[in-house]
């Protein structure tokens, strides 16, 4: 018969601290141990870093006075589809252009390591407009990844993803801070995914016009 008496209870979290591990226990933690990219503890390093990004990313776009809304805000408001920072107004920046218009396939690139592919409005006086080596482009969102922007990544788990917030609010940016392949050899969906690495650009035109720098500068 089921009784209430103690003795039938499960032990205690500290007595069960006391008991000798299993073997089976003994091998999964050792397993977990000996792993240094997939576990427990590096899927919460990988959090832990994710999170301090995007920290980094609405200290900067505040630092620029550029109003956007956070993915908990949104959430908030019942959005299905959450990017990181939903900005309040499509922006403006400049990024270099890629040498193959959506990427056919073995497109290279004498530098495999994209860390700063943008250009900002500062330079603008001293480069010429016409080169053609950068054009303007909208975003209406920003998705922060800490991480390197592989090709395989990309591809099969970035991309689709941001796909679904193109639909539903329009182009946007993806940043890999620790940069990223080529970006001929990288999706954009159909150029309404702009790819950067390593950080912010500098400045960003607001749709008055007006150039917003990082440091809260404004550029004329």
């Amino acid at each position: 018969a089921i009784t209430d008496d103690a003795s039938t209870q499960y032990p205690t979290r500290q007595q069960r601290s006391l008991m000798p591990l299993s073997r089976l226990c003994l091998e999964v933690r050792e397993a977990i141990d000996s792993d240094p990219m997939y576990g427990p503890r590096q899927d919460k390093e990988r959090h832990n870093i994710g999170i301090e990004y995007e920290l980094l990313l609405e200290q900067t776009l505040q630092s620029m006075d550029i109003p956007f809304e956070t993915e908990a805000e949104l959430r908030v408001r019942g959005t299905a589809r959450t990017p990181d920072i939903l900005l309040s107004c499509p922006v403006g920046i400049k990024v270099r252009k890629r040498r193959i218009q959506h990427h056919g396939g073995g497109g290279s690139s004498s530098n495999p390591l994209y860390m700063h592919g943008v250009h900002s409005a500062e330079e603008n006086d001293d480069d010429d407009e016409d080169d053609g080596q950068y054009e303007w482009k909208v975003i209406c969102w920003i998705d922060s990844k800490a991480l390197f922007g592989d090709i395989e990544t990309h591809t099969n788990n970035v991309l689709p993803q941001v796909e679904t917030y193109v639909h539903r609010f329009g182009p946007g940016l993806v940043l890999y801070w620790f940069g990223h392949a080529p970006l001929e050899r990288l999706g954009d969906g159909h150029g309404d995914v702009v790819i950067l690495g390593g950080n912010l650009p500098e400045v960003v035109m607001m749709p008055t016009g007006d150039y917003h720098g990082q440091g809260g500068r404004r550029i004329l």
